[in-house]
């Protein structure tokens, strides 16, 4: 289904047009779901925008989004839009001096933030900031310098059923009109505010998700943090199909959300199908039997790739047993509804695509950034090709540099980089081609590959270049792997550095009989080593000799967002992995003028 949007505000009249059902659906602190309907959404998102009108916002003012997924962000979101008002979603988890360089350099002079524990991280540097007022979703009796959201809510939402004024407003909004300002998660250097439009999302939305029949029947949990363009995305075009959408605030909730809701849609980033597949790996490995069984399950579905890509169900008789004693169980872990799981954000990685259908689930991954609003390529049910991101969408247009860069040029292409006028010029060539930094191939069917970021290739003193995403990705898919950084930029080989998933060797060395005091002596331990390095043999055994994997360093740290190895979508902070680590990389290449490589 294709979609005629101009702004936002469309997709808010969509979705409050001919849908007397639920439109979002929340869980109540007795722990039940509770629906919202159409009328009920616009009711708020009416009543919230009255309010912030009455305290001087209006277009172009920028106004803050401090919250986890719930339905107030929604409504602040569609409120804020449908003013002509600028938002800033900004991701829970920053810390308060990020939170104080965002809304500084935006300029915010309203926020509206989820909890007592994001309103004292904001109240702690709101004199660094133009923010003149606060406004907090839950009821906290301890705020008393804030606005609680629900005084602007309608009591028992009621109200008129449409305001003529209030649509008009939102309706004289322009495609070109500044719609949200982005910071990136600055994988490679500091945050930038990224400037889009009603139109570049607009415009996106109206073909990133055309080929799928979506609708009333349909729900997807919103689980991916909204202040990332993914997600949201993702739920703007949820609502333009009619679907439902269950929000889950706490990513540790998710499980019991998938058993609860049982979403016909799944949207993850990799980081999420891979902790999947190492918890099934985990829990099969607790039993030689269970082991044995997964991997013959998974041999019958590696026979039955090609149905599977097709979205056919297998004839095979095998396949019907292996699915019905071992492969649907792993499907039921995502609430055994599911039709469509799309994988975005991050490149998923050939290994766990692969397993995955070998498990009887394609993932169709898709490729974006927050400069392309963001989707430029996603694979839709016909045709669906392993490993690419899909064909570009329709209205995109791209084409591959002489270095291997993509170029990208189309109406869902940025505005800039709020405040830096000589970054956005530096990102377009004369031709308006926007630079994306990731290095990609086209195959003979329009298929489009992504094979790494352009400035993370690892360039070694010999000359050959290296793409490290895809070793870690490899790396990553054995359970006892949390994550994994590829080192060696200008040296004669690669090294990689490797954070464990501690719960699973943990209990590996549990059954090993190996007894240690601290996660430093265990990851010392020589048992411990040489089952890394038995992982690091079979993932090179897979590569060039150049690429290979001399030497492995492992690091007694978990590397999560928190500890700031990783960004809020689940990439890795690659410069400050190797700022962090430092001496151990030094380590690694110490003898390298006499080593042999």
């Amino acid at each position: 289904m294709k979609f005629d949007l101009k702004t936002l505000n469309d997709v808010f009249f969509r979705a409050c047009t001919g849908n007397d059902g639920p439109v979002m659906q929340t869980r109540d602190a007795a722990g039940k779901w509770q629906p919202i309907t159409a009328r009920q959404l616009y009711r708020r998102v009416h009543a919230f925008a009255a309010v912030l009108s009455e305290w001087g916002i209006g277009k172009g003012d920028r106004v803050a989004i401090l919250s986890e997924n719930r339905w107030e962000w929604a409504v602040t979101d569609f409120a804020v839009l449908a003013l002509g008002a600028v938002d800033v979603p900004l991701y829970a988890t920053l810390t308060a001096q990020q939170v104080a360089g965002m809304l500084a350099d935006s300029g915010a002079r309203l926020i509206v933030v989820s909890s007592a524990a994001q309103y004292e991280k904001v109240a702690a540097i709101r004199d660094q900031t133009k923010i003149e007022k606060i406004v907090v979703m839950d009821q906290t009796p301890t705020v008393t310098q804030a606005v609680w959201f629900g005084e602007s809510m309608p009591p028992n939402d009621t109200g008129a059923e449409r305001d003529v004024n209030f649509d008009r407003r939102a309706y004289d909004v322009r495609p070109d009109d500044l719609a949200t300002i982005i910071y990136t998660s600055g994988t490679t250097g500091e945050s930038k505010g990224v400037m889009l439009t009603h139109g570049n999302i607009a415009a996106n939305l109206n073909v990133s998700t055309s080929a799928f029949s979506w609708g009333r029947q349909d729900t997807c949990i919103s689980f991916l943090p909204l202040s990332h363009i993914t997600a949201r995305h993702v739920d703007y075009a949820l609502f333009c199909h009619g679907a439902t959408i269950a929000y889950c605030p706490q990513f540790d909730l998710l499980p019991q959300a998938m058993r609860e809701v049982r979403p016909t849609i799944f949207v993850g980033v990799p980081r999420v199908y891979e902790k999947v597949r190492q918890e099934v790996l985990r829990r099969a490995g607790e039993s030689s039997v269970s082991a044995s069984m997964l991997q013959w399950a998974l041999r019958r579905g590696q026979k039955q790739r090609p149905a599977i890509l097709a979205g056919t169900r297998p004839h095979s008789a095998t396949w019907k047993l292996a699915n019905r004693l071992v492969l649907r169980k792993i499907q039921q872990g995502f609430g055994g509804r599911v039709g469509t799981y799309i994988s975005g954000g991050a490149p998923l990685g050939i290994d766990t695509a692969s397993w995955f259908l070998d498990a009887g689930i394609r993932i169709q991954e898709g490729y974006g950034l927050t400069e392309t609003s963001p989707v430029i390529a996603l694979n839709t049910d016909l045709p669906c090709r392993l490993g690419s991101v899909g064909r570009p969408l329709s209205n995109v247009e791209v084409k591959i540099a002489p270095d291997g860069e993509l170029l990208v040029r189309g109406p869902s292409i940025f505005k800039g980089y709020w405040n830096k006028p000589q970054t956005t010029a530096e990102s377009f060539d004369a031709e308006g081609w926007f630079f994306t930094g990731d290095i990609a191939r086209l195959d003979a069917d329009g298929f489009l590959f992504i094979t790494d970021r352009k400035k993370d290739l690892l360039k070694t003193s010999g000359g050959k270049f290296i793409a490290p995403q895809p070793i870690e990705n490899q790396l990553k898919a054995d359970a006892l792997v949390g994550n994994a950084t590829v080192v060696g930029d200008k040296h004669k080989f690669v090294s990689v550095l490797i954070s464990p998933n501690f719960p699973v060797l943990e209990a590996w060395a549990r059954e090993q009989g190996i007894a240690v005091s601290s996660r430093g002596e265990l990851v010392a331990n020589p048992a411990v080593v040489a089952a890394y390095q038995k992982v690091v043999d079979r993932v090179n055994a897979t590569l060039a000799h150049f690429e290979t994997l001399k030497r492995l360093c492992i690091v007694a740290d978990e590397w999560t967002l928190e500890s700031g190895e990783l960004t809020p979508s689940m990439k890795l902070k690659r410069r400050v992995v190797e700022k962090r680590y430092a001496a151990e990389i030094a380590r690694l290449y110490a003898d390298e003028a006499t080593s042999h490589g």
